[in-house]
């Protein structure tokens, strides 16, 4: 959308099913920390999950939260962590799907360029086009 310093970039941050389904969505500035989201996304996490992420959301907060919750975090750590983390790279290849998902949001036009200059009728649009990902996930299951 323009300048990426002065703040005027979006960030989509999505949590997915296992089926590369997006089940929450919340956009924020190009500026902002990926981890700040992260915490209230992850009220909606389930036990015995695995949450995938990459490591702009390794933090303590978070790592907690998702075994709180039951979850096991798998997200590989930053390269200033000290301390060791249980971490497969294996499972991690899974993250894959977070990428598919955005690769077929970016199939929308209005997405991709951003045209609305509106957050919340750019994050309806996410959601518009987060619906027909979903529906037509149906339609190739049927």
């Amino acid at each position: 959308m323009g300048r990426s310093r002065g703040g005027l970039t979006t960030k989509i941050h999505a949590l997915v099913d296992a089926e590369g389904r997006p089940i929450d969505l919340v956009p924020t500035a190009g500026q902002a920390h990926d981890g700040k989201p992260a915490v209230a996304m992850l009220d909606t996490l389930q036990p015995d999950a695995i949450l995938l992420a990459d490591r702009a959301y390794d933090s303590n907060a978070i790592r907690d939260l998702a075994a709180q919750r039951g979850a096991w975090a798998n997200i590989p750590p930053k390269k200033t962590r000290t301390g060791n983390f249980p971490f497969s790279a294996w499972v991690y290849k899974q993250r894959n799907l977070i990428e598919r998902y955005f690769n077929k949001l970016k199939q929308f036009r209005g997405i991709a360029t951003r045209y609305d200059r509106d957050p919340l009728n750019f994050l309806a649009a996410i959601k518009l086009a987060s619906v027909r990902i979903w529906l037509k996930s149906y339609e190739s299951a049927a």
